[in-house]
């Protein structure tokens, strides 16, 4: 009897994190009826993460639901030698905007609240996150996961385009090369341009050369050519 060969994705270990949890309620004739709400990120920390919600009268119980919807909403997102994005994105959900920006090794994750805790989850060493507007936590996460979802590798795009990868790294290192030329700046990362009107400079006279008569020395000159008349 042949054995099932199971994905290796679902033999990797699912980690969550509890992003935020509320009471609401609900009225009813009675009165109210209060509950817990949870959102909860989940992800494996090597470029797959969802989010989930959940309600129930006790906390446990709305984490726990808010972990099987997040379990059932996982995305794959490319890392860049799977420690930051590939490059820069933004998300936006209603007034809630999350600006994503990839950062060399060493930097860290540096975000705050939601942003992190999905940053965290995906396995993103090195980035650097920033909302703008709505500080409301759901909204904050899925405007996070849009911007996620826009990321691209250069893999992903090579075959939508149909070349080579090597072909689309090249072009980039163009790109990047024209723009540091268009800012003025040289292979140093000094400014070119004003290194160069320093060079050009004309040199100041010198100031005793050309420094005027005070009104002493011309009272005096004065004095002489009428005492010599």
């Amino acid at each position: 009897m042949a054995r099932r060969q199971r994905n290796p994705e679902e033999r990797q270990e699912l980690t969550d994190n509890l992003v935020k949890i509320r009471r609401v309620a609900k009225v009813v004739k009675g009165g109210r009826r209060f509950g817990f709400a949870a959102i909860v990120v989940v992800g494996d920390g090597q470029g797959r993460v969802g989010f989930g919600s959940g309600k129930a009268k006790e906390v446990p119980e709305a984490i726990r639901k808010a972990t099987e919807n997040a379990k059932g909403r996982l995305i794959r997102v490319p890392l860049r030698e799977g420690r930051t994005l590939h490059h820069d994105t933004s998300g936006r959900l209603g007034s809630a905007k999350v600006i994503l920006r990839a950062a060399p090794a060493g930097t860290g994750i540096i975000a705050g609240g939601p942003v992190r805790a999905v940053l965290e989850r995906l396995g993103v060493q090195d980035a650097v996150g920033k909302s703008v507007g709505s500080g409301n936590a759901i909204n904050m996460v899925r405007a996070t996961f849009d911007a996620l979802q826009k990321v691209q590798s250069p893999a992903d795009v090579a075959s939508r385009r149909g070349l080579k990868v090597s072909e689309i790294l090249n072009r980039t290192d163009r790109r990047r090369r024209a723009g540091k030329g268009a800012n003025g700046t040289d292979g140093s990362g000094k400014n070119a341009g004003r290194r160069a009107s320093e060079e050009t400079e004309t040199p100041v006279a010198d100031k005793t050369d050309a420094a005027p008569a005070t009104a002493d020395e011309t009272g005096k000159n004065l004095t002489e050519g009428a005492a010599s008349a």
